[in-house]
């Protein structure tokens, strides 16, 4: 997937955790973008480590491992935020 690929599989992704996690979180478009883009990253890195697969390619359950993977960065980013 190129450049432009991640940056709308991030944003989709990001959208995604944000809707499934609502809050007030700062930083509009461009950061849920980041947010979901390091989502793959991460969901992709603990899924290949435990043998699920990866966040490789625009497929369902590359999304399922991006999304959580965004939503664990969302919890640690909240958790982190209120100390």
């Amino acid at each position: 997937m190129g450049i432009l690929g991640w940056i709308v599989f991030g944003l989709i992704v990001g959208v995604l955790a944000k809707w499934i996690m609502p809050g007030n979180d700062p930083g509009g478009i461009f950061m849920t973008i980041l947010l979901g883009i390091a989502g793959a990253l991460l969901g992709g890195f603990i899924a290949s480590a435990i043998g699920l697969g990866t966040a490789n390619s625009f497929t369902l359950g590359s999304m399922i491992i991006a999304i959580l993977g965004a939503i664990l960065l969302l919890f640690i980013y909240r958790s982190v935020r209120r100390t």
